[in-house]
């Protein structure tokens, strides 16, 4: 990662060899399509994705997708998140079976795992990442929320899909059969499970879901 870094930086840093191609790098840019953009790409053909490979993340890819999360900005600079990551089959067939025993009390968890493709509670996914904030910290949920976007965006950049996990949380966090599990993940004190992000290679091409663009406006 730090020998890209320093070729990236090399390149930023050559001088141009000649103003004939100063002018034709720059009619480029000029010329480039806003939506002919690596992030603007990543951005736009992002999808929650619910099938996985069982193929685990590598954790030189992990390393660089979780250091962009860290990168995002945060209040102050203060980084009020913690951040915990799983390729572990027992946690996470171990948690699930919880989740499983469960269902009985839950018409839509029961749903769920009666699914013939159902494997796991993290949307079938190999590697789960898990998100805490700082609980008495009104910016904290905002922070881990930006932290989780760069983690998503620098996935699909890579050709991994991902899926934010609201309920996967709620779970670990409200159900006195999980609470082993919450433990595992050692967040610090005073600190709370806010997400997971399933995380792993796609089984699945989703279409783009429609938004709602009147929800934008330009005040003149």
């Amino acid at each position: 990662m730090l020998a890209a870094l320093t070729m990236t930086t090399g390149c930023q840093n050559k001088p141009a060899e000649t103003a004939d191609s100063t002018n034709a790098a720059t009619d480029s840019v000029v010329a480039e399509s806003p939506l002919d953009n690596a992030v603007v790409r990543a951005i736009m053909d992002r999808r929650s994705v619910r099938k996985y490979k069982p193929e685990p993340v590598p954790k030189e890819m992990l390393d660089v997708i979780l250091h962009c999360g860290i990168n995002a900005p945060n209040a102050m600079n203060e980084q009020r998140w913690e951040v915990r990551v799983t390729n572990s089959k027992a946690f996470i067939d171990g948690v699930t079976k919880v989740f499983v025993e469960s269902a009985e009390n839950d018409e839509r968890v029961k749903k769920m795992v009666e699914n013939p493709d159902f494997h796991n509670m993290f949307r079938n996914a190999p590697t789960v990442i898990f998100v805490a904030g700082k609980a008495d910290e009104k910016s904290s949920p905002i922070d881990c929320g930006l932290l989780g976007e760069n983690i998503m965006l620098a996935a699909q950049s890579m050709g991994l899909g991902t899926c934010c996990l609201g309920s996967a949380a709620g779970f670990l966090n409200s159900n006195p059969g999980a609470a082993n599990y919450l433990k595992q993940l050692a967040f610090s004190d005073g600190y709370e499970l806010l997400y997971a992000i399933a995380i792993g290679y796609p089984d699945e091409s989703p279409e783009a879901k429609p938004r709602d663009a009147s929800k934008i406006r330009y005040i003149e």
